[in-house]
């Protein structure tokens, strides 16, 4: 089954396990996509205040979360 079908049945199941291992999996899954993009975005040329402003977060707070795994 697919992730994304795994989630579906997930949102309609009434058991909390399988509702709260799909919100890990789902945690998961945003924070390697993010990393990835805020990646290649410095990778870009992109400045750390042009990332934030698209995540709705602080320059700082996406500096502090990946400067260390970001190569410019």
């Amino acid at each position: 089954m697919s992730l994304a079908a795994d989630l579906e049945q997930a949102v309609g199941n009434p058991d909390p396990d399988a509702g709260l291992r799909a919100v890990a999996r789902l945690r998961q899954l945003v924070e390697r996509l993010e990393a990835e993009q805020v990646a290649s975005a410095r990778r870009a040329g992109w400045s750390w205040r042009d990332i934030a402003l698209r995540l709705g977060v602080t320059k700082q707070t996406v500096h502090r979360k990946h400067h260390r795994h970001v190569e410019v």
